[in-house]
């Protein structure tokens, strides 16, 4: 799948880059009509991160997301501020699909795990960002030593299955996914489903994404650069539906 990405940040679309919140972009002031435009272009499947959320350690957008919600049809997911239980109950009782937790899963493993046995691996995502391997979290702003691996290994133990692996240095860049990491880590990692976050510029990258065996990616920058399409996504994602 292609998921489209919806970065909201003071109640607008934005992207930024490379995880800057201060190097932002207006996409649209009006997130809830993007969706309504992905929703009529049939693409199946979005990626909502709450930027303010991630700042605060707790959700800012939610009133967004429930419009969101309501406009969209397909698999959603959110990301972004999801620290506690409460944030997970309160998103999934929503009718939000996944609900993704970044930061969490790193500082209080255990409440990972507790929600991860009460909802099952298809609702519970586990976002890994970072730089040069090393896990980031509380929206970017703090560079953990905490190697990738170590933190999904421990995840996967605890039954997880998906993992949106962001690298922060590719994030907005139209650089390219990085490929040797995401290829490596499912290669290291076979029962995970490895999500390849930032960088990703068109079709052509997914496809070399597919031959390292990550079949899932999530697109910002490029949709609105024109380089990828939402035909190209939805026509896309329909192929690989059953998958």
């Amino acid at each position: 799948m292609i998921f489209p990405a919806i970065d909201l940040q003071d109640g607008r679309s934005v992207r930024l880059y490379k995880g800057d919140f201060a190097k932002e972009t207006i996409i649209n002031p009006d997130p809830v009509d993007q969706a309504s435009q992905y929703e009529a272009a049939g693409v199946g499947a979005l990626h909502l991160v709450d930027l303010d959320g991630a700042k605060a350690g707790k959700p800012v957008n939610v009133d967004i997301v429930k419009r969101v919600r309501a406009a969209f049809t397909g698999v959603l997911e959110i990301g972004g501020g999801i620290r506690d239980k409460d944030a997970v109950d309160l998103y999934l009782e929503m009718g939000v699909n996944r609900v993704i937790l970044g930061s969490v899963a790193l500082k209080n493993p255990e409440l990972t795990k507790e929600v991860i046995a009460e909802y099952g691996a298809e609702r519970i995502v586990i976002g890994v960002d970072g730089k040069d391997g090393k896990v980031a979290a509380e929206g970017w702003l703090d560079q953990s030593d905490v190697p990738m691996t170590e933190l999904i290994g421990a995840m996967v133990a605890a039954g997880a299955k998906y993992f949106i692996v962001t690298d922060v240095d590719r994030d907005g860049t139209m650089q390219g996914a990085n490929e040797a990491l995401l290829g490596s880590l499912q290669d290291q990692f076979p029962t995970a489903r490895i999500v390849a976050s930032g960088g990703v510029r068109h079709l052509e990258d997914i496809k070399n994404l597919e031959k390292c065996g990550v079949v899932d990616s999530i697109v910002g920058k490029a949709l609105y650069e024109g380089t990828i399409t939402l035909e190209e996504i939805a026509a896309f994602n329909k192929e690989n539906a059953s998958c």
